[in-house]
């Protein structure tokens, strides 16, 4: 396949962007995305050019951290994450436009690499139990209700990626935040901070400077772990409940 990709360069979170253009040729459909974008950054490193700086880790799906807009949409065309977009879903002589995530609370670090610690102080702000020290316990101590297991499982398949984000014409990260809190709060163990919980985690997601929610519905398009949009609904009751119950205190 011969392909002609218009990729954003930006040397640093200061300086301005554009987008570049380069040809790349012989890439096979069995690649994935990002073994294509590894074989353009040969070519620019032979010709002593500066390869482009794009994110990743695992590649397998599991960790999020290949965050792309590619043809205007995050991932990919389909619903997967970057790293398992093959290139079978394109075609030779295709132009592919590739960006990162656009959000304010995203700041660019360089070309395709963003700050998304934005998400890691959400989760800080309440993502988290409270365990005593000591063995662990009983796996059969705290019985949950199997449909609140699956509830609590469905969420938790979140991996942080932030494509809800890049997808929402708002810039909003409810879908996120709220997986990260509906998870912890339908289980036993996360019922000590139930409340304090989703107050200080939608707190922080607002203090980040992400977009509100108006409940467009990209962001559960967008989700490659198809976080379901009825989330954010029940996150909103949970804030609701938190609101009314410390009110009256």
């Amino acid at each position: 396949m011969k392909l002609t990709l218009r990729v954003w360069r930006q040397k640093n979170a200061d300086a301005d962007g554009a987008m570049s253009t380069y040809e790349v040729d012989g890439i096979s459909r069995d690649m994935s995305f990002l073994e294509m974008l590894d074989t353009l950054n040969e070519e620019l490193i032979l010709k002593g050019e500066d390869p482009v700086a794009f994110d990743h880790d695992c590649r397998e799906g599991i960790c999020g951290a290949c965050s792309l807009v590619i043809n205007g949409d995050a991932h990919g065309p389909e619903r997967t994450t970057t790293c398992q977009l093959h290139m079978r879903s394109f075609q030779d002589g295709d132009t592919i436009d590739i960006e990162p995530w656009r959000a304010s609370a995203f700041p660019v670090v360089k070309d395709l690499v963003v700050d998304r610690s934005a998400f890691d102080r959400i989760i800080q702000a309440g993502g988290y139990i409270s365990a005593p020290t000591g063995a662990a316990p009983e796996a059969h101590a705290a019985p949950v209700p199997k449909p609140d297991a699956d509830f609590a499982f469905e969420h938790a398949e979140c991996i942080g990626c932030g494509a809800c984000v890049a997808a929402c014409p708002n810039g909003a990260a409810m879908l996120f935040t709220s997986a990260k809190v509906n998870h912890l709060n339908v289980l036993p163990q996360g019922a000590p901070e139930r409340e304090t919980r989703v107050l200080d985690m939608v707190a922080q997601m607002d203090d980040e400077g992400f977009g509100g929610c108006t409940l467009a519905g990209e962001c559960a398009t967008a989700c490659p772990k198809g976080i379901p949009l009825f989330s954010i609904t029940s996150m909103n009751k949970e804030w609701l409940r938190a609101t009314r119950k410390v009110a009256k205190r």
